[in-house]
This record gives structure tokens, C-alpha cells and sequence, in this order.
């Protein structure tokens, strides 16, 4: 992973604007509920025996933490946040607001920052659908407060 990109990545996404309509964007996806930048994305895991899941989900946490301690430097420590609830909430049929509903579905904890002067927040987390389908390291900036 390289750093300076991702920290690029995340600086262009805490300054752009919501788009009115949900699209892919250069980095990612995005809609008027927030803005998803995939940092990097693995191979999937058709074909492995669990040992290349298992080593790759070791560095993708790894290359979040080393994000996290690079914006911890700059905005202070993280919360951190499990998703786990949020997604029970959800199949229980509540209305859960966007974009935490469906980042709750993939993503099962986040390290998350209010932006200073802002109304933003920014979530990084380790998001894999499937243990056969990649992983992918996603910074999300939304101004919807945490469910």
C-alpha cells in the first residue's frame, strides 16, 4: 500500500463535494449521502485454502492501522466503532441511515474522526462481502452522524 496515496485519496475526499446522484467516482463510489474511496482492493479467494484469506486480512488491517496512525497524527485518536450492531439493527428492519446502513453489511468495525470544523466525518475500515471475494481497504467521508 502506499501511504502518500491513500493520505492523497483521503485529503481529496474530505474536501469534495456530495454528489446529487449515487455514481462511481476516480476513487470509489458516491452519492449525496457520502463519499467512498477504495484504497486498495486483494485478489479474491476462489481457490485458497484459507492460509492467503487469512495472511491478507492480517496486512489489510495492518495497512489500516498504519492509516490510522497517520491521521491520528493529524485529528487525534480514533473512535472505533463495531458495525455489528448497526447490521443487527438493520435485518430487525430498522431504517438505517446511509451510507452506515450498507458499509455495515461488508465492513464490521471502522476507525472514525470528525473532522475538525466541519460537519464530516471519516471512516476507515476493512470491507470483505464473502470469504471467497476480495478484501478492500475504504476511507468514507459522510456528514451523516454515526447510527
Amino acid at each position: 500500500m502506499d501511504i502518500a496515496r491513500c493520505l492523497d485519496t483521503i485529503d481529496l475526499l474530505c474536501t469534495r463535494g456530495f454528489p446529487a446522484e449515487h455514481g462511481r467516482t476516480d476513487v470509489g463510489t458516491a452519492g449525496p449521502d457520502g463519499l467512498v474511496a477504495e484504497l486498495g482492493t486483494s485478489d479474491d479467494f476462489w481457490e485458497d485454502d484459507g492460509t492467503r484469506r487469512e495472511q491478507t486480512q492480517a496486512q489489510y488491517d495492518a495497512d489500516r492501522d498504519g492509516l490510522t496512525q497517520r491521521l491520528t497524527d493529524r485529528w487525534g485518536p480514533p473512535h472505533h466503532i463495531s458495525l455489528a450492531s448497526v447490521l443487527e439493527r438493520s435485518l430487525d428492519g430498522e431504517d438505517i441511515p446511509e451510507p452506515w446502513g450498507s458499509l455495515s453489511a461488508h465492513v464490521p468495525d471502522v476507525h472514525l474522526w470528525q473532522l475538525p470544523g466541519t460537519a464530516r466525518w471519516l471512516a476507515l475500515g476493512v470491507s470483505q462481502w464473502d470469504k471467497e471475494l476480495p478484501f478492500q481497504l475504504l476511507a468514507v467521508v459522510t456528514e451523516t452522524d454515526p447510527p
